[in-house]
């Protein structure tokens, strides 16, 4: 991959910044059934309301500003506008066909933004992050509580649908597979295999970024991992960074980051919400209120990337950057 030297230069000099919430952002601009559809699909027999990544398709102009406002904001990792984008997803909308064209025009979206962004400033490398979402189904949970030893998905279904995706998103020029937001890590580890075998078929080394949900002050994922079975859990491949993101506000995912960062070889990443969500939904914690709790995370040492996930935006982005400037990285640890 001809960005990791860079990819790998940066990190051992400061934290990186990746971007803020693609949702949030696209809420703004308050879309409707006719927008998602665009001239392509308006005689399409299936809803489409909802479907962000389909946006890349029908709204490029509107995820590369995305895409611009977080990196005006500081983001040096901006993620790609894929995280539904497997058949398994894409199956919610009948839209399976569509799915390499999906990722490979999102990826294509971001890299001639970060491209840009380059020529402005060649000091300041920018990367592009394929984003890969959990599914909308789980490998290692009954779905129907009558009978726990039924499964929606497997094993080979999962390696399948991730190997499409992460071909796709590397074709369209991602410097990163993010594996992100995991509640469940059989789930994960079907997308590492997939990449893992491509990383052979093309005789490359993937920067392969990993981050699971912590989903309740139990301090575990929906599949019951504590967050040191996580680590352990994923830890064969020789990963860029291990971390956590979504589901808790910066303050709840400190302990778990904590883990970590004292237990993985790994670089350590977090993209925590805007706090947790009031009785609309919605996500009430200011910039400031957010970069005061990361403020934690860098006295202590735990990241090497930061940004946020769900209710963050640029301004969020934007104060976080602005602290972490002022520390340095997180240590690497080795263990013999």
């Amino acid at each position: 991959m001809k960005n990791s030297e860079q990819l790998y230069k940066a990190l051992s000099e400061r934290i990186l910044i990746l971007d803020g919430a693609m949702g949030t952002m696209l809420q703004r601009y308050k879309f409707e059934e006719e927008d998602y559809r665009g001239d392509r699909f308006k005689d399409w027999e299936h809803p489409v309301k909802g479907n962000n990544d389909l946006l890349s398709l029908t709204q490029p102009q509107a995820i590369e500003e995305v895409h611009k406002k977080y990196l005006e904001a500081g983001a040096d990792i901006i993620e790609t506008n894929t995280f539904s984008g497997t058949t398994i997803a894409m199956a919610d909308y009948h839209m399976e066909d569509l799915v390499y064209e999906l990722n490979y025009e999102s990826a294509k979206i971001a890299r001639k933004v970060c491209d840009e962004f380059i020529v402005q400033n060649p000091d300041k490398p920018r990367f592009v992050a394929g984003s890969i979402g959990p599914t909308n189904r789980t490998a290692s949970l009954s779905p129907d509580v009558n009978d726990p030893g039924y499964r929606a998905i497997t094993f080979e279904e999962l390696r399948v649908a991730y190997k499409q995706q992460c071909e796709a998103l590397l074709d369209g020029g991602s410097d990163i597979l993010l594996v992100e937001t995991i509640f469940d890590t059989l789930n994960a580890k079907a997308a590492l295999f997939a990449i893992d075998e491509i990383q052979d078929e093309r005789g490359i080394k993937i920067p392969i970024m990993v981050s699971g949900t912590i989903t309740d002050a139990s301090g575990r994922t929906l599949s019951g991992q504590t967050a040191e079975a996580f680590l352990i859990s994923v830890s064969h491949l020789n990963l860029l960074s291990v971390g956590f993101n979504c589901a808790l506000g910066a303050n709840q995912l400190t302990p778990y980051l904590e883990t970590l960062a004292h237990n993985s070889e790994f670089h350590v990443s977090a993209y925590p919400n805007a706090g947790l969500p009031n009785a609309f939904g919605k996500y009430d914690e200011t910039p400031e209120d957010m970069a005061g709790q990361i403020k934690e995370y860098v006295e202590k040492g735990l990241i090497n990337i930061i940004g946020g996930c769900c209710g963050t935006t640029p301004d969020h982005i934007k104060a976080i950057a602005d602290l972490v400037a002022q520390y340095p990285p997180r240590k690497l640890n080795e263990f013999v």
